[in-house]
């Protein structure tokens, strides 16, 4: 497959935003915020009110986490220990652990929550692993460093990304096997889905790009999509996490390098917002009634929380070393 003409997004008269003081309320809840930091071997809590209440000790490399619907279990892909910690939300503990094949990243639990799909990164598969028996039911052969996992409406059909292949993959979960490969560009990382738009967007970190896919033929639609902060290059750009809201009309884009997350107008493209974060912004979650989005920056070791109705940051947060995923439960 021919990779499309890439087309460049720039600030389009966007201003960068600076710190603000404002200072955004939570949705009915805990509140509660807990980021998972790879070299601190912990998934740190927040509450509401931005302070730390507990480091929860997890296994080795903390990286994706994953609450389930109820809200009562946190699960967390712990990468040097080959497993899944499960927290206990209401604890704030650890009460189990899923053994997995070697260095699980991403991973997604299916739709009845029977299940985990995981992408073992140096096993280059896609496990799918029963929770309960906690034995693996499939395991999917897929390009070299999977790791990002998107799974569809009604649990037939999973993504996963290939960081070597430069492929993203389509598994038919009913055969256990790859039934499409899709080119895009070097080193893709994570997926979001619009339902509305009937797209999935697909980061390339080391292209610098966003690729969009048709969420039911699989065919990448129009041209790549680069964002560029104004003063940077697109060298700088190496894009990873993605958020979107209920509506699917704006997506927020980590830009990695680029220290800023940009905030996209998911039908026109055109970017509405760049915010400055700390560095290396990695993964992105915005709250229950999308009023604030908090950010993990892998580099600077903090995450900053952002006011989504300025679109500005509000202040950043020293956490742990090296924070990988941010998730709010509200």
């Amino acid at each position: 497959m021919m990779l499309m003409k890439r087309r460049v997004v720039l600030a389009g008269g966007a201003a960068l935003a600076a710190l603000a003081v404002v200072r955004p309320s939570f949705a009915a809840g805990t509140g509660n915020i807990f980021v998972s930091t790879e070299k601190g071997n912990e998934v740190v809590v927040l509450d509401k009110s931005y302070n730390i209440i507990k480091r929860i000790a997890t296994s080795k490399r903390p990286r994706d986490m994953q609450m389930t619907r109820a809200h009562d279990l946190l699960y967390v892909a712990c990468g040097d220990d080959d497993s899944i910690d499960v927290i206990d939300v209401a604890k704030l503990e650890v009460i189990d652990s899923i053994p997995t094949g070697p260095s699980p990243e991403m991973f997604r639990l299916s739709d009845d929550e029977t299940a985990v799909y995981v992408s073992d990164e140096e096993n280059s598969t896609v496990e799918k692993i029963d929770i309960k028996s906690k034995i693996a039911t499939q395991t999917i052969a897929s390009g070299a460093e999977p790791e990002g996992i998107l799974i569809m409406p009604g649990g037939k059909i999973v993504f996963a990304t290939s960081e070597v292949a430069d492929m993203v993959h389509i598994i038919d979960t009913d055969v256990g096997a790859v039934i499409k490969n899709i080119l895009v560009g070097t080193r893709p990382r994570r997926f979001i889905y619009l339902p509305r738009l009937n797209e999935v967007w697909v980061s390339c970190e080391l292209s610098s790009e966003i690729f969009i896919l048709d969420a039911k033929t699989y065919e990448i639609k129009g041209d790549s999509l680069i964002i560029i902060p104004p003063g940077f290059k697109e060298e700088d750009v190496t894009p990873v996490g993605m958020a979107v809201t209920r509506d699917d009309s704006k997506v927020l884009l980590s830009l990695g390098r680029a220290n800023h997350i940009a905030v996209i107008d998911s039908k026109s493209h055109s970017v509405l917002q760049f915010v400055l974060t700390g560095k290396r912004p990695w993964s992105v979650d915005l709250s229950a009634d999308e009023t604030i989005a908090i950010v993990a920056n892998g580099l600077s070791d903090d995450i900053t929380i952002i006011d989504m109705t300025s679109m500005q940051p509000v202040q950043s947060l020293p956490i742990g070393r090296i924070p990988h995923t941010v998730v709010i439960d509200d």
